[in-house]
């Protein structure tokens, strides 16, 4: 039987993920990183492995996120490159996604980001109300999560843009692609949303030079990752109203830590990397139908391409 070890930053989410396979999946041989076994592991089911962890396990044969990224194992630069890589990817996640997407555009477009933050001043002031079809959202990354996220927006009456890199047809949406379309697609926009891949060319896209094509008081809404979002250029654009505000649900490091600046930034909203998550059953289902397919030698399920990191 083929040993996992959990490796989590976070102890909560190791004694988490240690309930979640003893509850779905207990045929599995679950260690922590503290038992006499954990070095013989042969797969690592991680979520932010703490540096220098992976490289300990010499049999190591996979790496298993836990979600649906994996720019987190990042975190130690002790991993393997060869040892393939798995994620999981939840049919439902596409739901959960674009709920909280709808949510955050409707913070910025009905103001709800100004009432709340007024309450503690007992400041009574209606926002101003526009009509969704003149509110321009900009969608970027028009994949499985994406697309479907686009479509959601537009069937609420929004004038929604899609921005990828390569190019897409999507019924409702007008769509651009390649970095010579993206000033378009970015002007006059009152809300961002990125989902997109992080990639080496999607590193630190959230910046300056993206922020100042949108328009003036504008929101950004990051779902993708943190390495997308370069924060010092986003406090920059806060400081100086060329955005209102940003909606954050990842982050270079989670949790967030408690000295965090963003948590006390002006018009930032933290969320917990809460956008959308993948259930326990399937977590627990996806990570046990790859120990068995690697124990007979057959091909992983969504198994990542090192070249495009997704």
């Amino acid at each position: 039987m083929s040993r996992l070890v959990l490796l989590c930053q976070n102890p909560a989410l190791t004694d988490w993920l240690a309930a979640l396979f003893a509850e779905h999946a207990p045929h599995l041989h679950v260690l922590r990183p503290d038992d006499a076994q954990a070095p013989l592991a042969e797969v690592a089911v991680c979520w932010f492995p703490p540096e220098g962890s992976l490289g300990r396990l010499p049999n190591l044969r996979l790496v298993h996120s836990i979600g649906s990224g994996v720019d987190h194992l990042a975190q130690d630069s002790s991993r393997d490159a060869s040892v393939p890589v798995c994620r999981v990817v939840d049919p439902d996640h596409t739901q959960g996604m674009s709920e909280y997407v709808h949510w955050g555009v409707l913070h910025f477009h009905r103001g709800f980001d100004q009432v709340i933050a007024g309450n503690p001043r007992q400041h009574w002031q209606r926002p101003v109300q526009r009509k969704a079809q003149d509110y321009k959202v900009g969608v970027m990354g028009l994949g499985a999560i994406g697309a479907p996220v686009a479509q959601r927006l537009a069937a609420a009456g929004y004038h929604v843009r899609g921005w990828a890199r390569t190019p897409r047809q999507i019924d409702g949406i007008t769509t651009f692609d390649g970095a010579p379309a993206l000033h378009d697609f970015l002007a006059g926009l009152d809300v961002l949303v990125n989902l997109l891949p992080l990639t080496t060319s999607t590193h630190g896209v959230l910046s300056q030079a993206v922020f100042r094509h949108m328009a003036k008081g504008s929101g950004l809404i990051n779902c993708g990752r943190g390495q997308h979002l370069n924060a010092e250029d986003l406090r920059q654009a806060l400081a100086s109203g060329q955005l209102r505000g940003a909606l954050l649900d990842v982050f270079e490091q989670e949790p967030l830590p408690a000295d965090s600046p963003l948590w006390h930034t002006p018009g930032v909203w933290v969320t917990p990397h809460m956008a959308s998550a993948a259930s326990d059953l399937c977590i627990a289902q996806q990570v046990a139908d790859n120990v068995s397919r690697l124990a007979a030698e057959l091909e992983l399920n969504n198994l990542v391409d090192p070249e495009l990191g997704y």
